[in-house]
């Protein structure tokens, strides 16, 4: 286990010391800056969860909500670092955003192959991804970020199983408006972004032009090249467009693009040994000890060196459009939403981690090229709220191709020969979704309520793979030529059926029984074999959900509280395999069998006094493997019933808290901090004792002086101030120990931001 903090009283004083240090950060703002105690409410969040505009508190649903702008204060711009601030998320890193991925309650998908749609959704702007990489990009001008929990098949345009990420772009203003905003952040980091927005025909157009760009050196030391790796160059750009011709039309339009390089390692090494499951047999590896003490390394959980032989890179782009028509029939309200995405990605890692070749370990350069494509069209109609029947009902059709290139070029030593085994692979995928869904509400009285809401689903689904190699050991370890495709057409539902009842105007309680379902699925990736050539079932899932919300106190007090239950059939999930010879330990995409989750979450908002506003959100997890079908041929051990689903801790908290108050009349100033904890992670479903996260917590703070009138703002942040060390990922490397993935925030850093609105 990586980074275990000592025993679980050690951790807890670890917590409440944070807790208290910014309690007292607080307290001492409001002694002195002499603010109105005069209490106030908490803002009601608005979220178009169900197609039409309605406060988080009414809609019966598990989700947190995150603004655009509190992310871009604390310097998290994507969606990994989303998974700081709200617990129900977590992120699985990796060298390129084609390796990462999303989980929320504990599931989420974990493959490079196109076949395979995630579990978790991500939609933009009404148009949903259909590849897990291509929500990993960085966030432009986004109004927030709505996160749906449990099954959302009957809501959103793709099968969502485990849940969804509704992404929603900032719209264009009535009035003239523009920002330009530079930061800079200890260690290399700087991020420019500017944006102007207006009327472009008054009372008709209105138009959004945003732009991004960013660079970080990185806190990885290359040991072979010198300098800093692990950092990135990232631009992007978005424009909207919103057209009112009449009354009734509403016209949206949207583009936008994110394109970077990134040298992430694949990898710095945390550990020379390996340790069985379930035996705990350890395995040393004296030739990997002493070939990283040539070079001055130590592997540990705390390491930052990297001695991979070349230098990783990635580079991607990542874009799309989007036009949406609103139009008003009486009280209904009729929509067409047309999306085009396209997501280029070339990725050239170390596979072998390693500097130099030698007759332990082989010396593997990987090259892999993604080109995805796809087309969407959604159809809905939405009915007046409040009626005795309201209803959202909608058509959706997604067409996405993928073509992946993968080429290992792998050199190996066998006594004084170097040999040279090459490789390359071409595969795709073209798939095809077709659904018809919808959810309504049925009004018994003007508190109480029925949920129903059901989706049909077709699936479409075709690959090709065709892989050449010099010789059988090219990686693959199986045969050097393999050629083969396959279709299949297979028709699924999902639903959801349920109560809702008002306690009050201020309270409500609910409580669902939803059934998901993602699609089939075809393992298509370098290594492919005959068994990979077998089609996966789809992923189906049963939950049972309850909750409440509202707010109390006048206002004063706004949460949510709920409990889930939720069993998976024929669970799509990655497991270890090995190839090759040496043997590297390479993933296979398997239907796992049944897995299951279920906790309490909840997340509370609170005003006591004008100016401080506090929040506080937690999920307590029980995600579990429950009957593990094991892959004929195995090389690890499948008796892992019982034992947790990677990348879902048992429980993960948030803790927040502002204050803001007049500092002088020209000027506010506002004082935050915030502080979250993670318990220990197993990140692979091998259950193996080397890859597990210890329990870490993470306390940052922040001031700004905010100007009255002048629409000056200059912000200072601090990051990680305990200078705790952890990892988001961690895993076997490909050919020999352990490796483990740096986090941004691995080390304590500090960061000014100045910004003008005018």
């Amino acid at each position: 286990m990586l980074n275990q903090h000592g025993p679980t009283a050690t951790r807890s004083r670890t917590r409440l010391s944070a807790l208290l240090a910014s309690a007292a950060v607080l307290a001492g703002a409001g002694s002195a800056l002499a603010a109105e105690t005069e209490a106030t409410t908490v803002d009601e969040v608005t979220v178009t969860a169900r197609f039409r505009e309605e406060t988080v508190n009414t809609v019966p649903i598990a989700l947190s909500v995150i603004g655009g702008d509190q992310m871009a204060a604390k310097n998290l711009n994507n969606l990994e670092s989303l998974s700081q601030a709200v617990p129900t998320v977590d992120f699985r890193t990796g060298a390129s955003n084609k390796d990462r991925t999303v989980f929320v309650r504990g599931v989420g998908t974990i493959t490079t192959s196109p076949g395979v749609e995630p579990s978790v959704s991500t939609v933009l702007d009404g148009v949903v991804l259909s590849r897990p990489g291509q929500s990993t990009l960085d966030l432009v001008d986004i109004q927030r970020i709505e996160v749906l929990r449990g099954p959302q098949g009957t809501l959103f345009g793709k099968n969502a199983s485990a849940g969804v990420i509704n992404i929603v772009s900032k719209d264009p203003t009535d009035t003239l408006h523009g920002y330009g905003d530079a930061s800079y952040y200890e260690g290399g980091e700087y991020r420019f972004k500017a944006a102007v927005s207006g009327p472009l025909v008054e009372g008709k157009l209105n138009g959004l032009i945003s732009a991004v760009g960013a660079h970080y050196d990185g806190n990885v030391k290359d040991i072979i090249h010198g300098g800093d790796i692990n950092g990135y160059a990232h631009s992007g750009v978005r424009v909207k467009l919103v057209g009112t011709p009449n009354d009734k039309l509403k016209v949206t339009f949207g583009v936008d693009y994110v394109g970077g390089k990134e040298d992430a390692p694949n990898g710095v090494f945390a550990a020379t040994d390996r340790v069985a499951y379930p035996t705990n047999a350890v395995t040393s590896n004296p030739a990997l000890v002493a070939l990283l003490a040539g070079y001055g390394i130590t592997a540990s959980a705390d390491n930052k060196s990297a001695v991979a032989s070349i230098g990783s890179t990635v580079k991607d782009r990542n874009g799309g459009a989007v036009l949406q028509f609103d139009y008003n029939l009486g009280d209904y309200v009729l929509t067409s939403i047309s999306g085009y995405r396209f997501w280029k990605n070339h990725q050239v890692p170390d596979f072998d981690n390693l500097p130099v070749l030698t007759a332990s370990f082989p010396d593997v350069r990987d090259d892999g090229v993604v080109d995805s494509l796809q087309r969407t069209q959604e159809f809905r109609a939405t009915s007046p709220k409040g009626q005795p029947l309201d209803l959202a009902p909608a058509l959706y059709h997604i067409p996405p191709q993928t073509k992946d290139v993968h080429q290992p070029d792998p050199y190996r030593l066998v006594g004084a020969t170097t040999l040279h085994d090459s490789g390359i692979a071409h595969y795709g995928i073209d798939a095809k979704n077709y659904a018809v869904y919808g959810e309504g509400n049925f009004n018994f009285t003007d508190r109480f309520r029925g949920i129903l809401g059901a989706r049909a689903i077709r699936d479409e689904l075709s690959y090709y793979h065709v892989r050449t190699a010099t010789t059988a050991v090219a990686l693959t370890g199986i045969r050097p030529f393999h050629q083969s495709a396959g279709s299949l057409e297979k028709d699924g539902w999902s639903g959801r059926v349920g109560v809702q009842y008002d306690i009050t105007d201020h309270q409500m309680f609910y409580a669902t029984v939803s059934r998901g379902y993602k699609g089939p699925a075809y393992n298509a990736f370098f290594n492919m074999q005959a068994i990979d050539e077998i089609a996966l079932k789809p992923e189906t899932s049963t939950s049972y959900e309850a909750g409440v919300k509202g707010s109390l106190f006048e206002g004063k007090l706004q949460g949510a509280l709920s409990i889930f239950d939720t069993k998976y059939e024929n669970y799509q999930a990655n497991f270890t395999d090995v190839a090759g010879t040496p043997p590297a330990f390479v993933t296979r995409l398997i239907n796992a069998g049944a897995v299951s989750t279920k906790g309490v979450e909840g997340d509370f908002t609170a005003r006591p006094i004008n100016g401080l506003k506090l929040g506080a959100s937690f999920a307590r997890t029980d995600a579990k493997v429950d009957n593990f079908l094991c892959p004929a041929g195995s090389p690890v051990s499948c008796n892992i019933n019982g034992q947790p689903l990677p990348f879902a801790p048992k429980w993960k908290t948030h803790y927040e808290a502002e204050y803001t108050a007049h500092w002088t009349d020209a000027w506010d100033i506002a004082v935050s901090t915030d502080y979250s904890w993670k318990s220990k992670t197993q990140y692979s479903l091998s259950e193996t004792p080397d890859t597990v996260q210890g329990a870490y917590g993470i306390w940052n703070a922040g001031i700004a002086l905010i100007g009255v009138e002048n629409g000056w703002t200059i912000r200072g942040v601090i990051k990680n101030i305990m200078n705790e060390h952890y990892s988001p990922y961690v895993a076997y490397g490909s050919v020999a120990g352990v490796v483990r993935f740096v986090p941004r925030d691995n080390d304590r850093y500090w960061g000014l931001t100045l910004r003008k609105d005018f």
